[in-house]
């Protein structure tokens, strides 16, 4: 669950890595779906967003977390940038 509006959160959308192999959706409605290669949907579970830093539970209980710095989201040793 996110902390603002869901439909209007900023950071809402597709991020991806430099070079496209990761691609992660953080969902409106608070899950987020993240791609690797050609694999669609690797992992999948849920976000929370404080300020700038996010949270992650994915469906087998792992955890993460990340932050946001400069419009580029740092999380578990990634760059993620917003895909336009």
């Amino acid at each position: 669950m996110t902390t603002q509006n869901e439909q209007s959160h900023p950071y809402v959308g597709m991020w991806v890595t430099k070079d496209g192999y990761i691609r992660h959706e953080l969902l409106p409605n608070g899950r987020y779906d993240e791609a690797r290669g050609n694999r669609k949907s690797a992992y999948q579970g849920r976000y929370t967003i404080v300020g700038d830093h996010i949270e992650y539970v994915d469906d087998t209980g792992f955890t993460a977390d990340g932050d946001f710095r400069d419009s580029v989201l740092y999380h578990a040793g990634m760059i993620l940038y917003r895909e336009n």
